[in-house]
């Protein structure tokens, strides 16, 4: 049986529901990343508590970070948005919470990138639906290319200080092969996992795209021989899980001398789906507002204990996306660590 670690859960939604955070695309355009500048302290309060539920991998805070984010984000120092030159620092901050957070503990740090998608406003991870300027392949390359280069020269000791790269919700077949292009050229050298989403009611990528395309655009070697670390599924409710494994592991099966990890982390949602146009979580009545029949660890924990048989997968790396508590991390932890 292919072996199982814990990653955290829904780290914006953790700060919402945990700790009263407040988020909204006027305010706190960074949302999730928003407290690097206004409340550090909260931050390493909430990525801590997803340590003490017995992670193996933790999520930095910088999953909504973009150049575009930073500089709609209005603060005393920098009335009219916060200009490239001065985000590094807040991007090192991300790592130093992140460590904290982590302490003594034998906890390997994901930086955390999302799509394109999770920058514009409102948020459009769930639909892929970009604007002119980022609707192609070449586009959103130079896009992640940037951003990437934007963490390395925030960090030198980047390499050093994390331990993967997680693109995370990526809704687009050609943005996975943006990522896989840019990761490559920033000569990052660490290792990184492509994580989709699947909000549709079928096993189709938002754009239309098929499984067996998304894991050959993310995980097919190049002429250099250049692969990720793992692919995987996330911000996707949990009943969808079964179906889409299976595809992941047929598709995967088909690449050739290949050890990719499978990353699987589900909304924690039980039938709430969220409403980008009003920014909240509604449970709407018919299909989409499934409502889980058993507790989300137990399924989840059902659903991974028997994908790993068989499995072309070298291992498996389980956590939580939207609405998944450190609460609900333990809980999963314990379903794989009696």
């Amino acid at each position: 049986m292919a072996p199982i670690s814990i990653l955290d859960g829904g780290l914006g939604t953790s700060l919402q529901d945990q700790y009263g955070v407040q988020f909204d695309s006027t305010n706190t355009p960074l949302w999730s990343s928003h407290p690097l500048i206004s409340d550090p302290a909260v931050l390493e309060s909430c990525q801590r508590d997803f340590i003490n539920a017995g992670i193996h991998v933790l999520l930095t805070a910088t999953y909504q970070v973009s150049v575009e984010g930073f500089g709609r984000t209005k603060t005393a120092e920098y009335p009219d948005g916060i200009p490239r030159h001065a985000i590094g620092p807040f991007l090192k901050r991300a790592l130093d919470i992140a460590e904290n957070a982590r302490g003594e503990k034998d906890v390997k740090v994901a930086l955390s990138l999302g799509p394109y998608g999770a920058c514009m406003i409102p948020g459009q991870e769930y639909s892929g639906a970009y604007d002119d300027a980022h609707n192609s392949e070449e586009s959103l390359y130079r896009w992640h290319l940037d951003r990437l280069r934007l963490f390395m020269d925030a960090d030198d000791n980047l390499r050093q200080r994390i331990q993967y790269v997680s693109f995370e919700t990526l809704p687009r077949l050609d943005e996975v092969k943006a990522v896989r292009r840019a990761i490559r050229d920033a000569k990052l050298d660490v290792p990184f996992w492509i994580a989709c989403v699947f909000p549709r009611e079928d096993s189709l990528l938002p754009d239309g795209s098929l499984v067996k395309d998304v894991v050959n655009a993310a995980a097919s070697k190049d002429e250099e021989g250049f692969v990720p670390w793992g692919i995987g599924i996330n911000c996707t409710k949990v009943h969808k899980l079964p179906g889409l494994i299976q595809e992941f592991s047929k598709a995967a099966t088909g690449l050739p001398d290949q050890q990719l990890s499978l990353v699987l982390y589900p909304d924690g949602t039980n039938g709430e789906v969220y409403n980008p146009a009003t920014q909240t979580w509604d449970k709407p009545s018919g299909v989409g507002g499934q409502a889980l029949t058993s507790p989300w660890e137990t399924q989840l924990a059902d659903i991974v204990n028997g994908a790993t048989e068989n499995s072309p997968f070298k291992s498996y790396l389980v956590g939580g996306c939207c609405k998944a508590s450190h609460h609900d991390i333990k809980k999963l932890r314990d379903q794989f660590y009696k």
